[in-house]
């Protein structure tokens, strides 16, 4: 019997060797959303649970040649990005995504590491305003990156409303982190995810969870890719990307002293060895 073919997200992002994050962190998620994950590194980290000690980024050609041979051999449904670590790694993305206009594109703007280490130089900000925006379906910002991409001086729908006006078609403001206006938001007992388009908005509200978790938003946005090579609507897609990253941080992993890191793949069964 044929097996039905999965649709294809390229993922452009770096990578976290703890697997929290990044590549391994989105092609996780993109699997159990039912799509088959197309891996590129824009750049490699050296980084525990605790925080980022180094970024490396990956060359423009490195970025551009191997997305060019995955188009070649596979048909591609959507794309994701994440970690751009310098202007020519971004400068690579911008070309690749110009190049296929008609895919969904969703973008995780990693600025900065959980931990607190920068992971994006201050001058991809302006590049990644003008360039990348205008080519964005999805942008999903904590709000510390919505607040460091936006030059708005107001609340959060100020900002949205001035990236929406460089480009961006749907933005989805992740709510876990604090903000400026409401500093003793982490204190409280919910988080409230908010997803903008140009013709109303929508609010999701998850009961917080304890502790300190890294790779949430790769999970969300990676889930979000996936559901919509899927076919799923902006709505639906949302919602679902939103009950994996929650379900994955409810049954994270501590391998490490630091944060804790999503299970993406906790509904698997547990391996049985055959072996004798």
């Amino acid at each position: 019997m044929a097996v039905p073919t999965l649709p294809a997200v390229l993922v452009l992002a770096g990578h976290d060797p703890t697997g929290g994050a990044g590549l391994t962190a989105d092609a996780e998620a993109i699997r159990a959303c039912g799509g088959w994950p197309l891996t590129v590194p824009t750049a490699l980290t050296v980084q525990t649970t605790r925080d980022v000690r180094r970024v490396m980024p990956c060359s423009r050609e490195s970025i551009e040649s191997a997305c060019e041979a995955l188009f070649a051999d596979i048909e591609i449904s959507a794309i994701k990005v994440g970690l751009v670590a310098d202007r020519a790694s971004l400068e690579a993305v911008i070309a690749v995504a110009r190049a296929h206009p008609n895919l969904p594109l969703v973008v995780d703007p990693v600025l900065r590491a959980g931990g607190g280490a920068a992971m994006a130089p201050d001058d991809c900000v302006p590049l990644l305003r003008e360039q990348l925006l205008p080519l964005v379906d999805m942008l999903t910002p904590n709000r510390q990156e919505l607040m460091r991409l936006s030059t708005a001086t107001g609340g959060e729908v100020d900002r949205v409303v001035e990236l929406m006006s460089l480009g961006a078609q749907a933005i989805l403001v992740t709510g876990a982190d604090a903000w400026e206006e409401d500093p003793d938001a982490r204190r409280r007992d919910e988080v409230v995810h908010t997803l903008h388009t140009p013709d109303n908005s929508r609010q999701w509200r998850w009961p917080r969870l304890a502790g300190e978790y890294h790779g949430s938003g790769c999970t969300l946005a990676a889930s979000l890719a996936a559901r919509l090579a899927c076919g799923e609507s902006l709505i639906e897609a949302c919602g679902q990307a939103q009950r994996v990253a929650w379900d994955s941080l409810v049954h994270a992993q501590r391998p490490g002293r630091g944060q804790a890191l999503p299970d993406r793949l906790w509904r698997l069964p547990p391996f049985e060895s055959e072996a004798t």
